[in-house]
């Protein structure tokens, strides 16, 4: 017979917990949500302002890029 779901859960837990690893619970927008599209929208019309009118902004992830190359 089957062990029990909740049996086989906790060993895989306990596996991995053992392989040093921990359980992270994270929370993530709904994007389901109504309104949630919208509100993407606005935020990218707002950073794409925000990119036009700061060169500063824009030099220095130029030149993060670049040192990102320089690493490979």
């Amino acid at each position: 017979m089957p062990r029990p779901v909740s049996e086989r859960v906790q060993k895989r837990r306990e596996a991995l917990r053992a392989a040093g690893l921990r359980p992270v619970q994270i929370w993530v927008p709904d994007t389901r949500r109504p309104g949630f599209a919208a509100e993407c929208r606005r935020q990218a019309a707002l950073i794409a302002a925000s990119d036009r009118g700061d060169t500063d902004l824009s030099e220095f992830i130029d030149a993060a890029l670049n040192d990102l190359d320089d690493w490979q």
